[in-house]
C-alpha cells in the first residue's frame, strides 16, 4: 500500500516530478482531502451530540413539571378528544348556562335549588370533603365513578361489563327520547335506586338514578360517552343533554390536585421523587454540551493558501503524502490520484490539453491502440475501486495503458 500511495502521490503532483529528478525544490500549498470515511464518522459525532442535547431538554421539562394539566378527561373546556367542550356547547345552544369552577369552595357557593353540579370523579377530595360539597345541591350528576366513589354514595357496585346496544328501559322520562347507547362500563344498582339503559342479561345498568333522600344523584361512566371523540356516536348527544339539560343552569366542577383537601399528601410526580440537584445537574450538562459544540463546531473560513518559511523538496513531499494515503487506507483517493496522473502523462502523449476530459483521453487512446472504446472509458473514468486488491489491479491496467500507448508513439516515429 505504501508503494501505491507513493505512486499515487507522484501521478498527483505530475508537474513537479521533473524537479524532484533534477534536485530543484517545490512548495506545498494545499491541504489533504478528508476522507470520506471520516466525514461520516463526523458527522455521526454531531447527530449523537444533539441527540442527547434533546433528551437532556426533555428530561428537564419532565422534572420541572409539578402538577398534572388542567384540561384533563371531560373538561368543559377542552378541545381534545377526551375533553367535553362539544357536548358544553351544545348545552349552550339549548338555553343552559354553564358555570365552569376548578374550586370546590366556588362550587359550593355556586350551587342552588336550581342547578345541576356535574364533576368527574372527585378522587382528590377526602370523604368529608365530597359531602360538604354535595350538601346544597338538589340534582348532582357524576360523569365518572371510582368503586371508592360507589361505597360513599350507597348506590351500587360494579358489574360486569358489556357494550352491547341498550335503550333506556326505565321509567325516566328525560331518557325516553335518546335511542341506543353502547356502554363500556356497567352497575349494579343498590336497593331503591333505579337503573337505566341495562343489559337484557343482567340487572346491571349504565346510568344509576338515586333519589332516596328528595335530591337526585346520578352516576354514569361518560368517558367514552359523553367525550368529544365519541359525542356523535349513537344517541350519546341525546344523552348528554337527557342528564345535563334538566336546569337552566350547571355547575361544571373540574376536580384537580390543586383543589385537593387530602392534608400532608400530595401527587407523587418526577419531580417530587428525585432530588433537589437533579435538575440543577441536568442544565448544567446541557449547558456544558452547548458550549462543547460551541468550541469544537467553530470554523476558521475556507483554506488559505500560503508559502512555507522553508522549501520542501519533491520527493520528500511526494514520500510523506503516500505515506498519510497508506495510513489512511483510503483506496478511492490512491486510485484517483493514480487515475489523474496517467491521463494527464497520456493526454500530452497523445497530443491533447493536459485539461483533457478522461472521455477525450479515452477515445484517443482507443483510435491510437485500435481497441474497444468501452475499455478504455471504464479505466479512465469509471467506478473507483473500494480496497487494496481492485487498485493494484487498477494501477496495473494504468501502466499497461501507458506503455502500450508510449510502444505505438514510438513506432509511429519511426522512418519506414
Amino acid at each position: 500500500m505504501t508503494v501505491l500511495g507513493e505512486r499515487a502521490s507522484s501521478s498527483a503532483t505530475t508537474g513537479t516530478t521533473g524537479a524532484a529528478t533534477t534536485g530543484t525544490t517545490r512548495t506545498t500549498t494545499t491541504a489533504e482531502r478528508l476522507p470520506r470515511g471520516r466525514r461520516l464518522r463526523s458527522l455521526g459525532g454531531w447527530a449523537v451530540l444533539v441527540v442527547l442535547v434533546l433528551v437532556g431538554v426533555y428530561i428537564a421539562i419532565q422534572v420541572s413539571v409539578q402538577m398534572p394539566a388542567q384540561r384533563g378527561s371531560l373538561d368543559p373546556e377542552s378541545v381534545g378528544d377526551s375533553g367535553a367542550g362539544a357536548l358544553a356547547g351544545i348545552l349552550a345552544d339549548q338555553g343552559v348556562e354553564i358555570q365552569v369552577v376548578r374550586s370546590r369552595t366556588e362550587a359550593r357557593a355556586a350551587v342552588d335549588e336550581d342547578s345541576t353540579l356535574v364533576m368527574a370523579n372527585p378522587y382528590t377530595l377526602t370523604d368529608e370533603g365530597l359531602l360538604d360539597l354535595l350538601e346544597p345541591a338538589q340534582r348532582v350528576v357524576f360523569l365518572s365513578s371510582g368503586t371508592h366513589l360507589l361505597n360513599v354514595l350507597e348506590i351500587g357496585d360494579n358489574a360486569s361489563p358489556d357494550s352491547a346496544p341498550v335503550t333506556a328501559g326505565c321509567e325516566s322520562r328525560e331518557f325516553s327520547t335518546v335511542g341506543e347507547i353502547r356502554p363500556d362500563r356497567l352497575f349494579a344498582p343498590a336497593d331503591d335506586v333505579e337503573g337505566c339503559f341495562g343489559s337484557d342479561t343482567s340487572d346491571a345498568a349504565a346510568v344509576l338514578i338515586d333519589e332516596r333522600d328528595g335530591t337526585t344523584r346520578i352516576v354514569v361512566e361518560g368517558a367514552r360517552l359523553l367525550s368529544n371523540a365519541y359525542l356523535a356516536e349513537d344517541g350519546n348527544a341525546a344523552l348528554g343533554i337527557a342528564l345535563l339539560g334538566q336546569t337552566e343552569r350547571v355547575v361544571w366542577y373540574v376536580p384537580s390536585f390543586a383543589d385537593t383537601d387530602i392534608e400532608a399528601q400530595t401527587p407523587d410526580t418526577l419531580g417530587s421523587l428525585t432530588p433537589g440537584w437533579v435538575t440543577p445537574a441536568i442544565l448544567l450538562l446541557i449547558l456544558a454540551g452547548i458550549a462543547a459544540a460551541v468550541w469544537r463546531g467553530q470554523r476558521f473560513g475556507p483554506l488559505v493558501a500560503e508559502t512555507l518559511p522553508v522549501t520542501v523538496r519533491a520527493s520528500e513531499t511526494m514520500h510523506g503524502r503516500a505515506r498519510l494515503t497508506a495510513k489512511a487506507a483510503d483506496a478511492p483517493h490512491a486510485a484517483e490520484a493514480i487515475r489523474d496522473g496517467s491521463r494527464r502523462r497520456l493526454a500530452r502523449r497523445l497530443g491533447l490539453a493536459a485539461t483533457a476530459k478522461p472521455e477525450e483521453v479515452a477515445d484517443a487512446a482507443s483510435d491510437r491502440l485500435r481497441v474497444p472504446r468501452g475499455a478504455l472509458h471504464e479505466l479512465l473514468g469509471g467506478r473507483l475501486p473500494s480496497d487494496d486488491a481492485s487498485l493494484v489491479e487498477l494501477a496495473r491496467r494504468l501502466d499497461d495503458l501507458e506503455g502500450a500507448v508510449e510502444r505505438s508513439t514510438g513506432e509511429l516515429g519511426k522512418p519506414e
